[in-house]
């Protein structure tokens, strides 16, 4: 297993254009690739995406048809890199769309998928209210997918708010979590680092998280801030607002290490939830 790689987060902000966004994400991995990225992910629905008050419209295809998935087959050959598709939108047999996560090898198979298991309905207030289960169908597996560096756990955007998914994966053999999104800019200014962050030292994994920027078409605004974070929760890269991409030297000895001096994924322990009652006594 090798110990050192390069990531690159890419940022960008996806128009309902598929293939002026292929061309955006193309261009910079690129760029990333060259400064040595051996692993790079894109934000969720990087490839197409707008807003239509509370409902969510990602560019969506059968995963047979996706202009995305072959562009990126052929950039990893090309460039030799593994890529984090982080979410396309896929139609279903049954009319739906899954918002789902490909990992594509050097060779440009698909090595994992993972569809997003839990959905954004909330109402935040101020007229910012969001129905993501209106368009898009839940998953219901998660997903430690195997590199040469070890497990990445996958995971997309609303998904970092429930814990016991990132426990999963790491008990699943995880050192590496990914974290593709689209935040809103509200609660990206609230929540964003801090759960990432917590997400990283809790687990004693690398946490990759690239986000979209800006104002989406329709309605919509992201936080953008792509964040790459170390076991120990220290921020390596934040890639602020506006297109590009961040990259970070990635040691998986820090996850041992991190691990060994905070070993909580040992200590888990069954919790039983008593009765008020019960716990008088």
């Amino acid at each position: 297993m090798t110990q050192s790689f390069t990531i690159a987060c890419i940022q960008n902000c996806a128009t309902p254009d598929v293939h002026e966004n292929i061309e955006t994400s193309v261009r910079l991995s690129r760029k990333a690739a060259r400064e040595g990225a051996s692993l790079i992910c894109t934000p969720e629905y990087f490839s197409g995406l707008k807003g239509e008050g509370a409902i969510i419209h990602p560019v969506a295809f059968e995963e047979a048809d996706h202009p995305v998935i072959p562009a990126f087959a052929e950039e990893a050959r090309a460039s030799g890199c593994w890529f984090l598709l982080g979410s396309l939108g896929v139609k279903t047999p049954d009319g739906r769309i899954n918002n789902r996560s490909y990992l594509i090898d050097p060779a440009g198979n698909i090595a994992a998928r993972y569809d997003k298991i839990h959905m954004f309905d909330v109402n935040l207030g101020e007229g910012k209210d969001y129905r993501e289960s209106a368009t898009i169908a839940p998953g219901s597996q998660a997903v430690v997918a195997s590199t040469p560096w070890g497990g990445l756990g996958l995971s997309i955007c609303y998904d970092l708010r429930f814990a016991g998914l990132y426990r999963a994966l790491a008990h699943g053999g995880a050192s590496m979590l990914a974290v593709p999104a689209a935040f809103t800019k509200l609660t990206g200014e609230a929540h964003w680092h801090v759960l990432n962050r917590a997400r990283a030292i809790e687990n004693g994994c690398y946490v990759f998280a690239p986000c979209q920027y800006g104002t989406l078409d329709g309605g919509g605004e992201c936080f953008g801030h792509s964040l790459i974070i170390d076991p120990w929760g220290r921020v390596l890269a934040d890639g602020g607002e506006g297109e590009g991409f961040v990259t970070a030297k990635i040691d998986m000895a820090e996850v041992a290490s991190a691990r060994q001096r905070i070993p909580a994924l040992t200590h888990d322990r069954e919790i039983l939830l008593a009765q008020a009652s019960e716990a008088a006594e």
